[in-house]
């Protein structure tokens, strides 16, 4: 059963504890692959964590993950969605993501990467993103702009 949530803005306090959940999440698929760095993993988050663009994902008023929304020219980014690995597989992140999906299009198309074979990819997939382009370590995917409500 998928547990009440909300979301709140994130704030620079938030940093700390951010970037220790985007390392303890990234570190599976980053060892996989061969790249997992505990400095670079950290570090690559604070140089591209912006709070206007980061939301906090709460349950019962406890923060359990994050998820940041950049606009940009060619679409809405996604980037930097970490759920505690406690609430991974319950339908908070279809939850969290069909949330993002609806509130922040601005006509736009949302695009995202995920690591080469990462389960995350089938969230996307899910919601309906498909491949762009990938390389050996990341994969990129889009979702088509949403149509016009009449």
């Amino acid at each position: 059963m998928t547990p009440d949530w909300n979301i709140r803005p994130s704030t620079l306090l938030d940093a700390t504890w951010m970037v220790e959940l985007r390392a303890e999440v990234m570190r599976p698929d980053l060892e996989r692959l061969g790249r997992y760095d505990p400095v670079r993993v950290r570090q690559r988050f604070l140089n591209a964590f912006t709070p206007e663009h980061t939301r906090v994902i709460q349950v019962d008023k406890v923060d359990v993950g994050l998820i940041a929304v950049r606009p940009e020219h060619d679409g809405v980014w996604i980037e930097h969605f970490y759920l505690d690995p406690a609430w991974q597989g319950c339908g908070l992140g279809s939850q969290v993501l069909g949330q993002i999906l609806r509130t922040e299009a601005a006509g736009q198309p949302f695009r995202l990467n995920v690591l080469q074979g990462s389960p995350a990819r089938r969230l996307y997939e899910r919601h309906g993103f498909s491949l762009v382009s990938q390389d050996p370590i990341d994969v990129y995917l889009m979702k088509p702009a949403p149509e016009p409500q009449r």
